[in-house]
């Protein structure tokens, strides 16, 4: 068993990052999008719950997926906005009652690009794409270059309403993880081509970023290890992207993997099998020395446990475990038990596992886990209507930045 009593403090241990911050140990719930903001971009009282529950629960960081600093390229209708239109008390009383017990809240800053919500957005990429039903737009070499921009003034209000860091979003498929990916980055200029190239804008948004929120504010960032697609991003090409980003100032680097390109499956919706990405960060802590999250798969404490164990990672990064046991970092942390018991559906129509956890997760934030009692139809069913009478919200909220096509 890995629990031998020489381990049971790896858990516990405190971790200082770059910057100097400190986590105050090894259990980070990763981000999820939990789609309970109000459809204008602003925190509801389930989504501040949420979060207050995880920090009670033992959690030294969570992070809130998919927050937008530009509402024309929204993952769903229901991120958070942060921007000038914000609701900057309720942004605030989020990052204060998230950050209650000493526990790190950090916006995740995403722009979904090629993979923007149609009904409220006109998906953009680092290059114009049809393949099957799915289209994008290309983005110029000038929409490029004021991305960083962009992120550095997110980051910045991030800051100033009182959240304790922010991660940066080159993952699963969203713009900067496109731009990392040969395919949707088919690019010919200076952000094309060669991985260095295609980590170029990577770099200038941590630059930025970091020059807008100084040197002691953590800068996190999310990247993928491979997008599990023919002709996207090769674990190799990822290893030297990690060697990239070693040279920058980034303070954790968050180690995933897939897409939410249309019929790819995801990795959440793997079946047994334990942690998915341990052996690529195996393979990253040898060209990196900027500590280490992997996110994906992890189910048991002592799945945790042995990773750490193994120096494979240095933090253990927990998304739908959390969802099923608010508490379980503490319970973790204190020996007590635990670990979830992951549901089986004998069906699994394409993103009903996605809806169920996340109808799940407003259950949670509104103190009726106990009650919640929705199979995959109907959660899928709740999902949909909800969106749809968010981006109404949306399209009104910010129907001055939308094109006409995404305003109709």
């Amino acid at each position: 068993m890995i629990e031998a009593a020489g381990t049971n403090h790896l858990l516990s241990r405190s971790l200082e990052l770059p910057c100097g911050a400190v986590l105050k140990n090894r259990l980070v719930k990763s981000a999820m999008s939990d789609s309970l903001a109000d459809g204008e971009g602003n925190p509801t009282a389930p989504q501040i719950r949420l979060y207050e529950r995880w920090a009670k629960g033992g959690i030294a960081l969570s992070i809130i997926g998919e927050v937008q600093g530009d509402p024309r390229f929204p993952e769903k209708p229901g991120n958070l906005v942060l921007g000038t239109s914000s609701n900057l008390q309720a942004l605030h009383s989020l990052a204060t009652r998230a950050s209650i017990e000493g526990a790190h809240i950090w916006p995740q800053i995403g722009h979904a690009g090629a993979l923007s919500h149609s009904p409220i957005s006109q998906p953009t990429g680092p290059s114009a794409l049809s393949i099957g039903n799915f289209k994008c737009a290309g983005m110029s070499t000038a929409e490029v270059e004021q991305l960083a921009d962009m992120y550095a003034r997110t980051a910045l209000l991030a800051k100033e309403v009182g959240f304790t860091g922010v991660q940066i979003h080159a993952g699963h498929g969203f713009l900067l993880s496109q731009f990392l990916s040969p395919l949707f980055n088919r690019r010919n200029d200076q952000y094309g081509g060669s991985i260095e190239a295609r980590c170029r804008i990577i770099v200038e948004v941590i630059d930025k970023v970091r020059r807008a929120v100084g040197p002691l504010f953590p800068v996190g960032i999310k990247i993928n290890s491979s997008d599990q697609l023919e002709g996207g991003l090769t674990q190799e090409d990822a290893l030297e992207a990690v060697r990239i980003l070693d040279q920058t100032s980034i303070d954790l680097i968050e180690l995933s993997g897939g897409t939410y390109f249309p019929g790819a499956k995801a990795s959440s919706d793997k079946s047994g099998g334990g942690p998915y990405f341990i052996d690529f960060s195996r393979k990253a802590q040898q060209v990196t020395r900027v500590p280490l999250q992997a996110t994906g798969g992890f189910k048991t404490r002592e799945e945790a446990l042995g990773s750490l164990a193994s120096g494979s990672v240095d933090v253990v990064g927990l998304a739908r475990a959390v969802v099923l046991n608010p508490e379980l970092a503490n319970d973790w942390l204190a020996n007590k038990g635990g670990d979830p018991a992951f549901p089986r559906f004998e069906a699994s129509p394409p993103g009903g596992i996605t809806a169920w956890y996340t109808m799940l997760l407003t259950a949670v934030g509104s103190d009726c886990e106990s009650s919640f009692k929705l199979d995959l139809l109907p959660a899928i069913h709740l999902y949909e209507e909800r969106d749809q009478i968010r981006s109404a919200k949306w399209r009104k909220a910010f129907s001055h930045l939308l094109t006409p096509a995404a305003r109709s």
